[in-house]
């Protein structure tokens, strides 16, 4: 498989002001009770498509009758924001939450500490890295799999793969794409307001539809089917979810 010019994975070192967020965000964590430990935490990563898959996710839980929040921002947020979410989240019953990582946020340990349910990564693309190099994202990635997510969704389909496939989850690792993936595109076809993908999941091939356009919605579909798919939702919840989702440019 073509893998293009791969950059290697750094380790981040620590230092003050590091330990300073750590702290801080672990305080916040116990000020608000620790809410975060009754509910399930999907972390969705990647330079592009993160806030797609994040709605993708909410739809899909919400059609199978789950209580779900979501919090989805490609901008950088502060360890407080996270933390009253959460809180916010908790409060309104929810029994899963779902959060996109942007790298800012990683880098500055806004999600120290927390127990990660899935983490997923959409994609590496280099040429949406406006305000860092390929090392300091692979870097901030990093961040959130050395947080050992019990399960992992990675995209086999990426230039980058043989970068970041040694991110694993403590449980599962699955991936998703063309050629040997676990939840594999079959085809597509794209559409004016819209988008179908033929996908294996689970030994089941199902044609999912959505009101995204685009090449890269099947990707993003792909990726929501392997998180739901780890979270053990239904084919037909899956396909309603999709669905739903009302995409607005």
């Amino acid at each position: 498989m073509e893998t293009g010019n791969a950059p290697k994975v750094q380790n981040k070192k620590g230092g003050f002001k590091a330990k300073r967020q750590r702290a801080h965000a672990k305080l916040l964590n116990t000020y608000y009770g620790k809410p975060i430990q009754d509910m399930k935490l999907v972390a969705v990563t990647g330079s592009t498509g993160k806030t797609i898959v994040a709605h993708y996710l909410h739809e899909i839980l919400n059609a199978a009758g789950e209580q779900v929040a979501v919090f989805a921002s490609d901008q950088p947020f502060k360890a407080a924001t996270l933390h009253k979410f959460f809180n916010d989240a908790w409060k309104a019953g929810a029994n899963y939450v779902i959060v996109t990582t942007p790298n800012e946020s990683l880098r500055d340990n806004v999600f120290y500490g927390l127990p990660i349910h899935v983490a997923a990564m959409t994609n590496f693309v280099t040429s949406s890295l406006t305000d860092m190099t390929p090392e300091e994202f692979l870097d901030d990635e990093k961040t959130l799999f050395d947080m050992k997510p019990e399960n992992v969704v990675l995209n086999y389909d990426d230039l980058n793969y043989e970068t970041f496939k040694d991110f694993k989850g403590e449980k599962r690792t699955i991936t998703y794409g063309h050629s040997s993936s676990d939840v594999k595109i079959l085809s597509s076809k794209l559409y004016k307001k819209g988008t179908e993908a033929t996908i294996s999941t689970r030994g089941d091939i199902r044609t999912f539809a959505t009101f995204v356009p685009g090449e890269t919605a099947v990707s993003y579909m792909a990726c929501a089917i392997a998180v739901s798919e780890i979270l053990e939702i239904s084919t037909e919840k899956i396909l309603e979810g999709i669905a739903n989702y009302e995409y607005n440019q």
